[in-house]
């Protein structure tokens, strides 16, 4: 079998998803579709790319309104900078089934120490401790 015979790779599950809000986020102003699209190199269709700004959209990671060139379309653009969107889906997570002590202990046993001494400090600055 040669290589043009061979099915294309499939990406990465999610991938796609965070490609398209890195591009989103670092775009300074919301974007089309076909903008999104062209900014993935072709690597997704356009009805793919339509799909995945949807489902960005009702998981609330995206918002979108009117082309202000007109047009039947809409602009996409992101509803948090990447720090806030993870804070929040680690606060999800936390706030999910299981022992929120285990998890927390788990993610911390695993922290470098420098970021162990980053978390120290903000906690700190959360109960008021001097820094």
């Amino acid at each position: 079998m040669t290589r043009q015979d061979m099915p294309p790779e499939r990406r990465p599950w999610g991938s796609l998803e965070a490609d398209v809000l890195a591009m989103l986020r670092a775009a300074g102003e919301p974007l089309t579709p076909a903008q999104v699209q062209a900014g993935l190199d072709g690597a997704a269709a356009y009805n793919t790319v339509q799909t995945v700004l949807t489902r960005l959209q009702e998981k609330a990671l995206t918002q979108r309104g009117p082309n202000p060139h007109g047009g039947r379309g809409h602009v996409y653009w992101a509803t948090h900078d990447t720090a806030t969107a993870v804070a929040q889906q680690m606060r999800e997570l936390l706030d999910g089934p299981g022992d929120r002590r285990a998890v927390l202990r788990e993610f911390t046993a695993e922290l470098d120490p420098a970021d162990a001494e980053v978390l120290r400090a903000l906690l700190g600055q959360v109960r008021g401790d001097p820094a």
